[in-house]
């Protein structure tokens, strides 16, 4: 075989929600490792009731899903509730990233792209990946954008982005960026060279999993998804 995986990251209001779309639009396999941490504990699923025999109903809200501020609050000031939770939650993320790959793997995709929006806050990740990509744009369109969109004031849309790791810093170690700060078309350009370049590459995915894994472990990984999802 000669899948391979692109790790696709970004930062709040840079714009990677955009370019994910025009990826699925050109046929690409995106797995979104954000929404596969709410998938795995959706009422009825097998996280869900274990989480609910271990910190209640309390955590709920009026739909039966799970209050994420709520469990957040819980777990980040007591670490043994959150070991807890790990546990949970790690193996049924890990399974159904792995059964996503697997399924692209078996159609004959040429890459996956895996949207994780914490892949660079974690350097030992990267190297599961053949190519990093950074949807980037520059601070100013990123503030603007966040403010407008999230009707924010000028500290608050600040506060929210110095909180994360800054796109200069992650554009260093990205293999490929993505300039969201023009217009819709520039991006679109840009992605469509994106992908005709990684069409024309090829790489091992296997060999390389078994590598990446030995070197970061794939907990790290989990753990890193279930902390942005209850954040």
């Amino acid at each position: 075989s000669t899948m391979f995986l692109v790790g696709l990251s970004g930062g709040i209001a840079s714009g990677k929600s955009t370019v994910v779309a025009v990826l699925r639009e050109l046929g690409c396999a995106v797995v979104d490792a954000d929404v596969i941490a709410r998938q795995v504990v959706q009422p009825h699923s097998k996280a869900h009731q274990q989480i609910l025999q271990h910190f209640g109903t309390e955590i709920l809200l009026e739909n039966g899903e799970i209050n994420r501020e709520a469990l957040g609050s819980i777990i980040f000031s007591q670490p043994e509730k959150r070991r807890l939770l790990n546990s949970i939650t790690h193996p049924e993320i890990l399974k159904e990233m792995l059964k996503q790959i697997l399924k692209y793997f078996v159609l004959g995709y040429r890459y996956v792209i895996l949207d994780i929006p914490l892949l660079f806050e974690t350097r030992g990740l990267t190297r599961l990946m053949k190519y990093t990509v950074l949807v980037y744009c520059d601070p100013p369109t990123q503030l603007a954008r966040l403010m407008k969109r999230s009707g924010l004031g000028v500290a608050e849309a600040e506060a929210r982005i110095s909180s994360q790791l800054p796109l200069e810093e992650k554009r260093r170690w990205a293999t490929h960026v993505i300039d969201n700060s023009g217009d819709w078309e520039s991006t679109r350009r840009q992605v469509l060279q994106l992908h005709t370049r990684l069409e024309d590459s090829l790489d091992f995915l296997w060999a390389r999993l078994v590598v990446g894994t030995a070197v970061a472990g794939l907990g790290g990984l989990v753990f890193l998804l279930i902390r942005h999802f209850i954040s």
